[in-house]
Protein backbone atom coordinates (compact mmCIF):
# COMPACT_ATOMS: atom_id res chain seq x y z
CA UNK A 1 0.00 0.00 0.00
CA UNK A 2 2.80 2.42 0.89
CA UNK A 3 5.89 2.75 -1.31
CA UNK A 4 9.22 1.62 0.04
CA UNK A 5 10.91 4.20 2.28
CA UNK A 6 13.68 4.51 -0.32
CA UNK A 7 11.14 5.31 -3.05
CA UNK A 8 9.07 7.67 -0.94
CA UNK A 9 11.24 10.83 -1.29
CA UNK A 10 10.81 11.07 -5.06
CA UNK A 11 7.06 10.63 -4.73
CA UNK A 12 6.90 13.33 -2.06
CA UNK A 13 8.94 15.73 -4.19
CA UNK A 14 6.50 15.16 -7.08
CA UNK A 15 3.76 16.28 -4.66
CA UNK A 16 5.69 19.48 -3.84
CA UNK A 17 6.30 18.37 -0.24
CA UNK A 18 8.82 20.77 1.36
CA UNK A 19 12.34 19.39 1.64
CA UNK A 20 12.40 19.69 5.43
CA UNK A 21 9.44 17.30 5.60
CA UNK A 22 10.67 14.71 3.10
CA UNK A 23 13.33 13.18 5.38
CA UNK A 24 10.94 13.12 8.33
CA UNK A 25 8.23 11.33 6.35
CA UNK A 26 10.70 8.83 4.88
CA UNK A 27 12.19 8.12 8.31
CA UNK A 28 8.83 7.78 10.04
CA UNK A 29 7.54 5.45 7.33
CA UNK A 30 9.21 2.50 9.04
CA UNK A 31 7.63 3.51 12.34
CA UNK A 32 4.25 3.40 10.64
CA UNK A 33 4.71 0.08 8.87
CA UNK A 34 5.89 -1.64 12.07
CA UNK A 35 2.75 -0.56 13.95
CA UNK A 36 -0.04 -3.02 13.14
CA UNK A 37 -2.72 -0.76 14.58
CA UNK A 38 -1.49 2.25 12.61
CA UNK A 39 -1.42 0.21 9.41
CA UNK A 40 -5.00 -0.94 9.96
CA UNK A 41 -6.00 2.69 10.44
CA UNK A 42 -4.11 3.63 7.28
CA UNK A 43 -5.90 0.92 5.28
CA UNK A 44 -9.28 2.01 6.64
CA UNK A 45 -8.54 5.66 5.87
CA UNK A 46 -7.42 4.94 2.31
CA UNK A 47 -10.48 2.76 1.70
CA UNK A 48 -12.69 5.58 2.96
CA UNK A 49 -10.90 8.15 0.81
CA UNK A 50 -11.27 6.01 -2.31
CA UNK A 51 -14.84 4.92 -1.71
CA UNK A 52 -16.84 5.77 -4.86
CA UNK A 53 -13.74 7.40 -6.34
CA UNK A 54 -14.67 10.14 -8.79
CA UNK A 55 -18.18 10.60 -7.45
CA UNK A 56 -19.08 14.11 -6.25
CA UNK A 57 -19.23 14.43 -2.46
CA UNK A 58 -16.20 13.35 -0.47
CA UNK A 59 -16.34 10.76 2.33
CA UNK A 60 -17.42 12.26 5.62
CA UNK A 61 -15.43 10.03 7.97
CA UNK A 62 -11.89 10.62 6.75
CA UNK A 63 -11.28 13.66 8.96
CA UNK A 64 -12.48 11.70 11.95
CA UNK A 65 -10.26 8.71 11.14
CA UNK A 66 -7.00 10.63 10.76
CA UNK A 67 -7.42 12.14 14.22
CA UNK A 68 -7.01 8.61 15.61
CA UNK A 69 -3.44 8.34 14.29
CA UNK A 70 -0.66 7.38 16.75
CA UNK A 71 0.92 10.30 18.56
CA UNK A 72 4.36 9.33 17.22
CA UNK A 73 3.22 10.20 13.69
CA UNK A 74 1.75 13.52 14.73
CA UNK A 75 0.06 15.55 12.02
CA UNK A 76 1.95 13.68 9.29
CA UNK A 77 -0.50 10.75 9.15
CA UNK A 78 -2.78 12.31 6.47
CA UNK A 79 0.26 12.61 4.17
CA UNK A 80 0.71 8.84 4.29
CA UNK A 81 -2.99 8.37 3.52
CA UNK A 82 -2.74 10.55 0.42
CA UNK A 83 0.50 8.90 -0.73
CA UNK A 84 -1.07 5.44 -0.35
CA UNK A 85 -4.10 6.59 -2.37
CA UNK A 86 -1.94 8.26 -5.05
CA UNK A 87 -1.72 5.32 -7.52
CA UNK A 88 -5.51 5.02 -7.52
CA UNK A 89 -5.96 8.77 -8.05
CA UNK A 90 -3.47 8.77 -10.92
CA UNK A 91 -5.17 5.75 -12.48
CA UNK A 92 -8.54 7.50 -12.29
CA UNK A 93 -7.05 10.56 -13.99
CA UNK A 94 -5.48 8.42 -16.72
CA UNK A 95 -8.79 6.65 -17.27
CA UNK A 96 -10.38 10.05 -17.90
CA UNK A 97 -7.58 11.06 -20.26
CA UNK A 98 -6.48 13.89 -17.96
CA UNK A 99 -3.02 15.22 -18.91
CA UNK A 100 -0.21 14.32 -16.47
CA UNK A 101 0.67 17.99 -15.94
CA UNK A 102 -2.87 18.72 -14.70
CA UNK A 103 -2.61 15.76 -12.32
CA UNK A 104 0.76 16.93 -11.04
CA UNK A 105 -0.28 20.56 -10.51
CA UNK A 106 -3.54 19.54 -8.84
CA UNK A 107 -2.01 17.08 -6.38
CA UNK A 108 0.86 19.45 -5.54
CA UNK A 109 -1.59 21.11 -3.15
CA UNK A 110 -0.47 18.48 -0.63
CA UNK A 111 2.97 20.09 -0.46
CA UNK A 112 1.47 23.56 -0.24
CA UNK A 113 -0.75 22.52 2.67
CA UNK A 114 2.30 21.10 4.43
CA UNK A 115 4.23 24.34 3.90
CA UNK A 116 1.29 26.28 5.39
CA UNK A 117 1.19 23.94 8.40
CA UNK A 118 4.88 24.46 9.16
CA UNK A 119 4.65 28.23 8.69
CA UNK A 120 1.62 28.47 10.95
CA UNK A 121 2.53 25.97 13.66
CA UNK A 122 6.31 25.75 13.49
CA UNK A 123 6.28 21.97 12.98
CA UNK A 124 5.54 19.47 10.26
CA UNK A 125 2.11 18.23 9.31
CA UNK A 126 -0.76 18.60 6.84
CA UNK A 127 -2.92 21.70 7.14
CA UNK A 128 -6.62 21.12 6.46
CA UNK A 129 -6.46 17.50 5.33
CA UNK A 130 -10.23 17.37 4.56
CA UNK A 131 -9.69 20.04 1.88
CA UNK A 132 -7.27 17.71 0.04
CA UNK A 133 -9.83 14.92 -0.13
CA UNK A 134 -11.33 16.68 -3.17
CA UNK A 135 -8.01 16.57 -5.02
CA UNK A 136 -7.31 12.90 -4.43
CA UNK A 137 -10.87 11.83 -5.27
CA UNK A 138 -10.91 13.46 -8.71
CA UNK A 139 -13.35 16.16 -7.66
CA UNK A 140 -11.05 19.19 -7.95
CA UNK A 141 -8.57 20.26 -10.61
CA UNK A 142 -5.99 23.03 -10.91
CA UNK A 143 -6.32 24.72 -14.30
CA UNK A 144 -4.08 27.74 -14.48
CA UNK A 145 -4.86 30.50 -11.99
CA UNK A 146 -8.03 28.91 -10.58
CA UNK A 147 -9.14 25.59 -9.15
CA UNK A 148 -12.42 23.98 -10.18
CA UNK A 149 -14.44 21.65 -8.00
CA UNK A 150 -17.10 19.40 -9.49
CA UNK A 151 -20.21 19.90 -7.41
CA UNK A 152 -24.00 20.22 -7.70
CA UNK A 153 -26.46 23.06 -7.23
CA UNK A 154 -28.15 23.36 -3.87
CA UNK A 155 -31.88 23.97 -3.67
CA UNK A 156 -31.36 27.60 -2.69
CA UNK A 157 -28.91 28.43 -5.48
CA UNK A 158 -30.88 26.48 -8.09
CA UNK A 159 -33.90 28.66 -7.33
CA UNK A 160 -31.82 31.83 -7.88
CA UNK A 161 -30.49 30.56 -11.20
CA UNK A 162 -33.93 29.39 -12.36
CA UNK A 163 -35.33 32.84 -11.58
CA UNK A 164 -32.59 34.29 -13.81
CA UNK A 165 -33.81 32.13 -16.69
CA UNK A 166 -31.32 29.27 -16.53
CA UNK A 167 -32.27 25.61 -16.78
CA UNK A 168 -31.29 24.85 -13.18
CA UNK A 169 -32.63 22.36 -10.69
CA UNK A 170 -31.24 21.05 -7.40
CA UNK A 171 -28.52 18.53 -8.14
CA UNK A 172 -27.57 20.04 -11.51
CA UNK A 173 -23.78 19.83 -12.07
CA UNK A 174 -21.87 23.07 -11.57
CA UNK A 175 -18.29 24.11 -10.98
CA UNK A 176 -17.20 25.71 -7.74
CA UNK A 177 -14.26 28.09 -8.24
CA UNK A 178 -11.44 28.31 -5.69
CA UNK A 179 -8.72 30.96 -5.67
CA UNK A 180 -5.36 29.63 -4.43
CA UNK A 181 -3.12 32.25 -2.94
CA UNK A 182 0.20 31.06 -4.39
CA UNK A 183 -0.36 31.66 -8.13
CA UNK A 184 0.44 35.33 -8.42
CA UNK A 185 -1.94 38.23 -9.12
CA UNK A 186 -5.61 37.48 -9.80
CA UNK A 187 -5.47 39.33 -13.12
CA UNK A 188 -8.38 39.31 -15.58
CA UNK A 189 -6.11 37.80 -18.25
CA UNK A 190 -5.04 34.93 -15.98
CA UNK A 191 -8.67 34.26 -15.03
CA UNK A 192 -9.76 34.35 -18.68
CA UNK A 193 -7.09 31.81 -19.64
CA UNK A 194 -8.09 29.57 -16.75
CA UNK A 195 -11.80 29.72 -17.61
CA UNK A 196 -11.10 28.93 -21.24
CA UNK A 197 -9.04 25.93 -20.16
CA UNK A 198 -11.81 24.82 -17.78
CA UNK A 199 -14.51 24.92 -20.47
CA UNK A 200 -12.39 22.74 -22.73
CA UNK A 201 -11.18 20.46 -19.92
CA UNK A 202 -14.56 19.48 -18.51
CA UNK A 203 -16.20 19.14 -21.91
CA UNK A 204 -13.43 16.73 -22.94
CA UNK A 205 -12.89 14.74 -19.74
CA UNK A 206 -16.37 14.82 -18.17
CA UNK A 207 -18.70 14.96 -21.20
CA UNK A 208 -21.51 13.27 -19.29
CA UNK A 209 -21.59 16.19 -16.83
CA UNK A 210 -22.52 19.40 -18.70
CA UNK A 211 -21.21 22.32 -16.65
CA UNK A 212 -23.11 25.46 -17.53
CA UNK A 213 -22.61 27.48 -14.36
CA UNK A 214 -19.61 28.60 -12.30
CA UNK A 215 -20.06 29.32 -8.60
CA UNK A 216 -17.81 30.92 -6.01
CA UNK A 217 -18.25 31.17 -2.25
CA UNK A 218 -15.64 33.54 -0.89
CA UNK A 219 -14.93 36.62 1.20
CA UNK A 220 -13.52 38.04 -2.06
CA UNK A 221 -17.13 38.51 -3.16
CA UNK A 222 -18.06 40.66 -0.16
CA UNK A 223 -19.40 43.89 -1.75
CA UNK A 224 -17.82 45.94 1.05
CA UNK A 225 -14.44 45.51 -0.64
CA UNK A 226 -15.48 47.97 -3.35
CA UNK A 227 -15.47 50.69 -0.71
CA UNK A 228 -11.76 50.16 -0.07
CA UNK A 229 -10.26 49.06 -3.39
CA UNK A 230 -9.88 50.74 -6.75
CA UNK A 231 -12.51 49.86 -9.38
CA UNK A 232 -9.59 48.60 -11.51
CA UNK A 233 -8.11 46.38 -8.81
CA UNK A 234 -7.91 42.69 -9.63
CA UNK A 235 -10.27 41.75 -6.80
CA UNK A 236 -12.98 44.21 -7.83
CA UNK A 237 -12.71 43.12 -11.45
CA UNK A 238 -12.97 39.50 -10.30
CA UNK A 239 -16.11 40.41 -8.36
CA UNK A 240 -17.67 41.93 -11.47
CA UNK A 241 -17.67 38.55 -13.19
CA UNK A 242 -20.32 37.30 -10.76
CA UNK A 243 -23.96 37.86 -10.09
CA UNK A 244 -24.52 37.68 -6.36
CA UNK A 245 -26.81 34.81 -5.46
CA UNK A 246 -26.91 35.62 -1.77
CA UNK A 247 -24.70 36.68 1.11
CA UNK A 248 -24.12 35.18 4.52
CA UNK A 249 -25.86 36.70 7.52
CA UNK A 250 -23.06 35.45 9.76
CA UNK A 251 -19.67 37.16 9.48
CA UNK A 252 -16.44 35.27 8.87
CA UNK A 253 -13.59 37.55 9.83
CA UNK A 254 -11.00 34.77 10.02
CA UNK A 255 -11.11 33.90 6.30
CA UNK A 256 -9.67 37.19 4.98
CA UNK A 257 -7.10 37.31 7.78
CA UNK A 258 -6.04 33.74 6.97
CA UNK A 259 -5.77 34.26 3.23
CA UNK A 260 -4.26 37.75 3.27
CA UNK A 261 -1.90 37.45 6.23
CA UNK A 262 -1.40 33.67 6.46
CA UNK A 263 -2.63 33.12 10.01
CA UNK A 264 -6.25 33.50 11.17
CA UNK A 265 -5.16 33.97 14.78
CA UNK A 266 -3.15 37.15 14.25
CA UNK A 267 -4.32 40.02 16.48
CA UNK A 268 -6.32 42.52 14.47
CA UNK A 269 -4.58 45.54 15.96
CA UNK A 270 -1.18 44.41 14.63
CA UNK A 271 -2.16 43.43 11.09
CA UNK A 272 0.23 45.04 8.55
CA UNK A 273 -0.91 47.78 6.16
CA UNK A 274 1.61 47.24 3.33
CA UNK A 275 -0.84 46.75 0.45
CA UNK A 276 -4.29 48.00 -0.47
CA UNK A 277 -5.82 44.62 0.39
CA UNK A 278 -4.04 44.45 3.75
CA UNK A 279 -5.24 47.95 4.58
CA UNK A 280 -8.79 47.09 3.50
CA UNK A 281 -9.03 43.92 5.59
CA UNK A 282 -7.29 45.25 8.68
CA UNK A 283 -8.75 48.77 8.73
CA UNK A 284 -12.28 47.44 8.31
CA UNK A 285 -11.87 45.08 11.26
CA UNK A 286 -10.16 47.71 13.41
CA UNK A 287 -13.11 50.03 12.75
CA UNK A 288 -15.45 47.40 14.17
CA UNK A 289 -16.65 46.05 10.84
CA UNK A 290 -17.01 42.44 9.75
CA UNK A 291 -16.44 40.49 6.56
CA UNK A 292 -19.11 38.28 5.02
CA UNK A 293 -18.69 35.52 2.43
CA UNK A 294 -20.43 36.25 -0.84
CA UNK A 295 -22.04 33.55 -2.97
CA UNK A 296 -21.83 34.42 -6.66
CA UNK A 297 -22.37 32.76 -10.03
CA UNK A 298 -22.05 33.33 -13.75
CA UNK A 299 -22.99 31.24 -16.78
CA UNK A 300 -20.21 29.32 -18.46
Amino acid sequence: MLPDADELPEILLDLAVPHEDVDVLAGSCRTLTRDAGAMRLLEESVAELLRDLGEVGGPARLGELVTEAPRALGAYFPAYVFVAALPHTRAYHRGRGIPPEVTRRTLADLGRCMAIHRRRHGRGGVQDAPWLVRHFRGELFQLGRLQYERTRLSTRTAAVLAAAGLDAAPGTPCLNLHIPGYRGPLTPAACDRSLTAAREFFARHFPEEPYRTAMCHSWLLDPQLTGYLSPESNIVRFQRRFRLAHGDAEPDDTAPVRFVFGDPDLPVESLPRRTAVERAVGDHLRAGGHWYPGHGWFPL
